[in-house]
């Protein structure tokens, strides 16, 4: 006899065996929140190609390092929230973390539109990185949660994708806008839509992913031994961090990834403008990077399953090296889209990477809070490449800050080829 409740497809079978891992037996609930992500993405985008004009050309900030605050603010608050929304979504579900950062992002674009001077802009960005900290890495641990250890770096693919893609397509939308319709209100306006409909989707549509984390926690056998099934946070920060190789390989590597795309984001459209290119095809260079990036990890989160973790992140870091060369050395709209290529074909090798390395050694009970402190050192890296890249454009010119970064990205990929583990893909 079916117990009381059995309306719900899938109460009887849950009640009796509990949560059931996989992408397919969760699919439905799985393309939810790849959608929502898509959004989240698109909400980023809005700003991509239209605030380093906004900083140049409406607010006259002559220094680098002042124009680019506004990324600063944004890693430094998104990167704090990385490392809550970890603790909070084991503390109180993922579902209110999700909420609450689509609640942060409602004032966003009407700061942006109504911003009498830059210190809106910075505190617009505060609210718009404590969003993205928290709805991102939202998504990021609910697929987790949902799939299980085997198809995980599929799993960060079609997630990174989603949101990269979302974010490439507004830079694109936003630039024609802004080339129609000027730089304020128009591309602002899309920003709003997104957020509604985010917002929207979440609270009717999204459910609970914890107690699937759990389920998963009751026969998983860690790659640390049972010793590490419960840490403090604390504990995990410095695992994390600094004494797992393998984990703390990727945080670095994560960082420096974001400080690419920190230096892309705030100095890209003033190099191209400068040597005279239109706001089309400014809009169309700042849309193909991401677009490149989030279509290709379609791909490569697959391949990491496949084939590995480790040489995909080290070659991947490599060829942002050299893709970010070509920009440097480059003066016109041709070698700069085959560069924002090759910048977005090395992330895309990297960035679903890097977040199924995390979930393949973390254990599903401080998974949550391993991710947060991983997307606390990633997204610190716009907070890095903000001033990082400002002082040296201000000191030495726009290319050399972006040489001196493709240096430092080389590096980044020689350390995770010494010290990563190379077997940590192995679904266990």
């Amino acid at each position: 006899m079916s117990p009381p409740g059995a309306g719900a497809p899938d109460q009887p079978r849950q009640a009796a065996a509990g949560p059931v891992l996989g992408l397919r037996q969760n699919l439905a609930q799985f393309m939810l929140l790849v959608a929502v992500n898509a959004l989240v993405g698109a909400t980023l985008g809005q700003e991509r190609t239209v605030l380093p004009l906004l900083a140049s050309q409406t607010f006259h900030l002559g220094l680098y390092t002042s124009a680019l605050t506004y990324i600063l603010a944004f890693g430094a608050s998104k990167a704090a929230m990385n490392y809550f929304a970890g603790t909070l979504s084991d503390r109180f579900g993922r579902k209110p973390v999700l909420l609450a950062g689509w609640l942060a992002a409602i004032p966003v674009p009407a700061m942006l539109i109504l911003a009498p001077d830059w210190g809106w802009v910075i505190a617009a960005n505060v609210l718009l990185g404590i969003s993205q900290g928290l709805t991102w890495s939202t998504t990021v641990i609910m697929k987790m949660d949902l799939v299980g250890p085997k198809q995980r770096g599929l799993a960060m693919g079609f997630n990174e994708a989603a949101g990269y893609l979302g974010l490439a397509l507004t830079a694109l939308a936003t630039g024609y806008l802004a080339s129609a319709y000027g730089l304020r209100p128009a591309p602002f306006l899309l920003g709003a839509a997104y957020i509604a409909l985010g917002l929207g989707l979440t609270a009717l549509t999204v459910r609970e992913t914890h107690h699937h984390a759990k389920a998963e926690a009751a026969q998983h056998v860690s790659s640390h031994g049972s010793a590490h099934a419960g840490l403090t946070t604390g504990q995990v920060f410095t695992l994390t961090s600094f004494t797992d190789r393998s984990l703390s390989s990727v945080s670095q590597a994560g960082m420096v990834n974001n400080l690419n795309d920190g230096l892309a984001w705030g100095l890209f459209p003033v190099l191209f403008a400068g040597a005279g290119l239109s706001l089309d095809q400014i809009g169309i260079l700042a849309a193909a990077y991401p677009a490149v990036w989030g279509a290709g990890q379609l791909f490569t989160g697959a391949a990491s399953d496949r084939w590995g973790r480790k040489w995909l992140i080290a070659a991947g870091m490599l060829v942002q090296a050299v893709g970010l060369a070509v920009v440097a050395a480059g003066h016109a709209f041709g070698p700069w889209l085959a560069a924002a290529i090759l910048l977005g074909l090395g992330t895309a090798m990297v960035y679903p990477t890097l977040l199924a390395a995390i979930g393949d050694v973390a254990h599903p009970t401080w998974r949550a809070r391993s991710v947060g402190v991983y997307r606390l050192w990633r997204d610190g890296g716009f907070a890095v490449g903000a001033l990082l890249s400002g002082l040296l454009a201000d000191l030495y010119g726009i290319p050399a800050a972006i040489a001196a970064v493709a240096a430092l990205t080389s590096l980044s990929g020689l350390v995770v080829a010494l010290r990563m583990r190379g077997h940590d893909h192995r679904a266990r």
